[in-house]
């Protein structure tokens, strides 16, 4: 490709790394900044709650923002928001502070991804956007996977400020590189800006991602609102933001312009991914609680074990474009789904003795079977939409990946918490419960294979179709 293409998506792909690098590094600090700014555990959980809910609702409204202004302006206000955030954690002096900190972090992440998304869909040929999707598959898999171990080195020698202050400098180079280099691809239109689908928008992502989140904690006892009460509002908001859009998408002046849903290849592949990473999701969750609670190990030592499943997903990704590119979806996606769906059946066998070899083998063949899938998904998905759509498609995508993690999250912690305290109540000990629940939850996330595997088969299959040229890049 050109050089001002691969600058156009190697600088987005660097920022969005690093973005969500630090979106995972939080749960491990926790215990450190509740003795630092003497808050209890639910207060501390909101640095984690509130970078969730910043990107429910601005992930939404990306649609219009990539079409209204230019590529450039985009990338660089993302960008400058990350690095205003974490200049601001790195030194708060007040929990409130931080927690403002998180949510202009959480403004610039929500508009990276689907920036590079809709970059790529744009610039790059059909033929080769496969193998460049796939480099995306790095960033969502391996950056997650890195931040706690990250998180463990640094907080095991210096103050938990440097899980900010690190970062600064690379946040720092990619505003100034990208005022240097990026240049805009395709021309900016005047679209209308809807305030009452950014306020329903907000109200029903919103509600619905803190509700989901909320069930866990409420199986634990401790919530302070019921996790209906977000819900019934957030579906509420959804029904009237889904009206609202269907109104004004007549006039190509939504908020979410919801055709993209009439194309069949985007909504299997949105289905498809939408329950794989809610597995993954509820893998990442449980993992590590299994490893603490239940074998008493470290951060740093839990970060390690599960670092070579992460790696592992990122690492196949470019291989896994390629040959989406040379075969099309369905051979790689039918396949992964059901490596994915074995490694949580085995998953479900864990128990307070099991070698650590097997751990690792079991994280690391899920991760494999969800990155065969992801980025054919992501590609034929978002390649099946005309190109008016591709970031209205991006953003839809983007959202229901949170809102999928959310989910996933919620249903393995309740089932856990339910199945430990029945098990705990039948005498076994504390660690026995622990590992009876997360048994329990690895076998519904089994099932949640399986339902995955069924619909893969929905998947169309074929070579990706060749489209037309590359936008302009200026």
């Amino acid at each position: 490709m050109p050089r001002h293409i691969k600058i156009a998506i190697g600088l987005p792909i660097m920022a969005a790394f690093v973005m969500i690098l630090n979106e995972t590094v939080m749960s491990v600090a926790l215990p450190k900044l509740m003795d630092e700014f003497s808050v209890n555990a639910s207060t501390a959980q909101w640095l984690t709650t509130g970078y969730l809910l910043t990107m429910a609702v601005v992930i939404p409204t990306s649609g219009l923002i990539l079409q209204r202004f230019t590529t450039r302006a985009v990338f660089l206000t993302a960008t400058s928001l990350f690095a205003a955030g974490t200049l601001l954690a790195g030194v708060a002096p007040a929990f409130a502070v931080l927690l403002v900190a998180r949510v202009v972090q959480a403004s610039g992440t929500a508009l990276i991804l689907p920036l590079l998304m809709t970059t790529i869909m744009t610039l790059v040929p059909v033929a080769r956007r496969g193998r460049t999707m796939g480099l995306v598959s790095i960033v969502i898999a391996v950056a997650p996977a890195i931040g706690p171990t990250f998180s463990g080195l640094v907080l095991k020698s210096l103050s938990w400020r440097w899980l900010f202050l690190s970062l600064l400098p690379i946040a720092i180079l990619a505003v100034v590189v990208g005022a240097l280099m990026v240049r805009n691809a395709g021309e900016p239109k005047p679209v209308r800006f809807d305030v009452l689908s950014v306020l329903l928008s907000a109200v029903a992502f919103g509600g619905l991602i803190y509700g989901l989140s909320a069930i866990g904690e409420s199986a634990a006892g401790h919530t302070p609102v019921p996790p209906a009460v977000p819900l019934v509002i957030g579906a509420a908001a959804l029904a009237l933001f889904v009206l609202r859009q269907m109104r004004l998408q007549r006039d190509d002046a939504a908020l979410l312009d919801l055709r993209a849903f009439r194309t069949r290849s985007f909504v299997v592949g949105i289905i498809v991914l939408v329950f794989a990473m809610a597995a993954l999701f509820g893998a990442l969750i449980l993992l590590p609680l299994y490893l603490q609670k239940v074998r008493d190990l470290s951060t740093l030592k839990t970060g390690l074990i599960l670092l070579p499943g992460g790696l592992a997903m990122g690492l196949c990704g470019p291989v896994v474009g390629r040959l989406s590119d040379r075969f099309g979806p369905r051979p790689l996606v039918i396949p992964g789904t059901m490596i994915m769906a074995l490694g949580l059946g085995m998953m479900s066998a864990i128990d307070s003795d099991t070698h650590f070899a097997y751990v690792i083998a079991t994280h690391v063949l899920t991760c494999m079977g969800i990155g065969f899938a992801m980025t054919p998904l992501m590609t034929s998905a978002l390649g099946s939409l005309d190109a008016r759509l591709y970031s209205h498609g991006s953003a839809i995508l983007n959202t229901l990946q949170q809102f999928a993690g959310a989910a996933g999250t919620a249903l393995f912690i309740t089932v856990m918490t339910k199945s430990a305290k029945s098990s705990a109540d039948s005498g076994a000990t504390a660690v026995e419960a622990q590992a009876t629940g997360i048994q329990d939850a690895f076998l519904w996330g089994a099932c949640l294979g399986l339902a995955v595997v069924a619909v893969s088969f929905l998947v169309r299959g074929g070579k990706p179709s060749v489209g037309k040229e590359p936008a302009p890049v200026h």
